[in-house]
C-alpha cells in the first residue's frame, strides 16, 4: 500500500522542526542509560557466576558428603567384619577356656582319687604289715606256750616233793626263768588267763568237765587244767577249765556299778 506524498511531507517537516537542544538531550540520556544497562548486565552476569559458584560448591559438598558416607559405610562394614571375627575368636577362646576348666576339674578329680587310693593303699599295707607282724609274734608265742606249761608243771611238781636244798635252788632257778619269760611276753602284750573262781566265759574258757558245787555260783570256774593266754585283744589260747553247777544263779551286776564307786573315790580324794 502506498502512502500519499502529502503525508510523508508532513512527517518530514515535523522531523525537521525538532530543535537541536532536544536532540542533544536525547543523546545525553542515551549516553547515561548505557552505563546503567551495562551495570545491570554486569550485575546479572555476577549473579549468574555466584549461582554457578554456589551450585559448584553445593555439588562439591554433596560429592564430599556422598564420598564420606561411602567411606563411613565401608569403614562400618570393616568394623562389623572385625567385630564378627573378634566375636568368633572370643567364642572360640571361651570354648577353649571351658574345655580347659573341664580338663582341670577332671585332672583334679583324678588326682584326688589317686591320692585317696594311695592313702587307702598305705593304710592297708600298714595294717597288713602290722597284722603280719602280730601273726608272726602270735605264732612265736603260741610255740612258746607249751614250754611255759612244762616249766609250770616242773615247778609245781618240784614244790610237791620233799624239801631238798639243791632241788629248791633248781626250782628257784626254773621259777626265775619262767618269770623272765612271762615278763618278755608281757612286753609284747601277752597276758595269762587264769580264771579260777571267776564266771565262765565261753569266748576265753574251754570247759573240759563239770563239778557239782551247791555253795558256789552256777557256771563258775572250779579248776584250771591249763592256762589260757591273751595277746592284746585277741585270745590266742583258751583256758581249759572245769565248771560248777547246781549252785545259785549269779546275780546280774548293774551296768553303772562302777560309776558310784568312782564317784565315792573322787569324793574321798577331794576331802
Amino acid at each position: 500500500m502506498r502512502v500519499p506524498i502529502e503525508v510523508e511531507d508532513e512527517k518530514n517537516e515535523k522531523n525537521e522542526a525538532v530543535e537541536p537542544d532536544e536532540v542533544e538531550t536525547d543523546e545525553a540520556a542515551e549516553k547515561e542509560g548505557a552505563p546503567a544497562a551495562a551495570a545491570a548486565a554486569a550485575d546479572t552476569g555476577e549473579l549468574d557466576e555466584d549461582a554457578e559458584e554456589r551450585a559448584r560448591v553445593e555439588a562439591a559438598i554433596r560429592a564430599g558428603e556422598e564420598a564420606a558416607e561411602r567411606e563411613l559405610a565401608a569403614d562400618a562394614g570393616k568394623l562389623r567384619e572385625e567385630r564378627d571375627e573378634l566375636q568368633k575368636k572370643l567364642s572360640d577362646v571361651e570354648d577353649q577356656i571351658e574345655a580347659a576348666k573341664k580338663e582341670a576339674a577332671d585332672a583334679t578329680d583324678r588326682m584326688l582319687r589317686l591320692q585317696a587310693d594311695w592313702e587307702n593303699y598305705r593304710r592297708r599295707t600298714a595294717a597288713e604289715r602290722l597284722a603280719e607282724k602280730e601273726r608272726a609274734a602270735e605264732k612265736l608265742v603260741t610255740n612258746l606256750l607249751p614250754v611255759i606249761d612244762d616249766l609250770e608243771r616242773a615247778i609245781e611238781h618240784a614244790g610237791a616233793t620233799d624239801e631238798n636244798e639243791q632241788l629248791k635252788q633248781f626250782v628257784d632257778g626254773v621259777s626265775a626263768v619262767h618269770a623272765k619269760m612271762l615278763g618278755v611276753l608281757a612286753k609284747e602284750g601277752v597276758e595269762p588267763i587264769d580264771p579260777a573262781g571267776e564266771p565262765f566265759e565261753p569266748l576265753s574258757h574251754q570247759a573240759v568237765g563239770r563239778v557239782e558245787d551247791k555253795d558256789a555260783y552256777d557256771e563258775t570256774v572250779a579248776q584250771v587244767y591249763q592256762k589260757g593266754y591273751r595277746m592284746g585283744e585277741r585270745v590266742i589260747r583258751t583256758a581249759m577249765v572245769t565248771v560248777t553247777y547246781g549252785g545259785p544263779k549269779r546275780p546280774a551286776e548293774p551296768a553303772n556299778a562302777a560309776e558310784p564307786a568312782e564317784a565315792k573315790d573322787g569324793e574321798k580324794s577331794a576331802e
